[in-house]
């Protein structure tokens, strides 16, 4: 069974940075991606930054230049590096894994808050 573990999260100014961590525990497929989402109250969830076993990398527009996500195998950890963050990035970030049979289970989550 696959868990997901987000670390990281935290208060951050305006125009600061964090790095979230997922630690990926368990056994997945050799081909897969794994996505960072946000979910705010009252809002949509947004899939921010995704990447695949082979590194390639999608984001949202709205994270797009300031948002980076990166992947380490040996370690099974992907993480999300976000600089310049903005009030309008407070939500609980976590990440799943897409694999031939869909999304699996998300991990629990880390809060951001952005304020000043």
């Amino acid at each position: 069974q696959v868990q997901l573990v987000e670390s990281g999260g935290g208060l951050a100014q305006p125009g600061g940075s964090l790095r979230l961590s997922c630690a990926i525990s368990g056994s997945i497929p050799v081909i897969n991606t794994v996505g960072w989402f946000r979910q705010a109250p009252g809002k949509e969830r947004e899939l921010v930054a995704a990447i695949t076993s082979g590194h390639t990398t999608n984001y949202a527009e709205s994270v797009k230049g300031r948002f980076t996500i990166s992947r380490d195998s040996v370690k099974n950890t992907v993480y999300l590096q976000m600089n310049n963050l903005k009030p309008e990035d407070t939500a609980l970030y976590y990440c799943n894994v897409f694999t031939r049979t869909g999304w699996g289970e998300r991990g629990q989550g880390t809060q951001v808050t952005v304020s000043s």
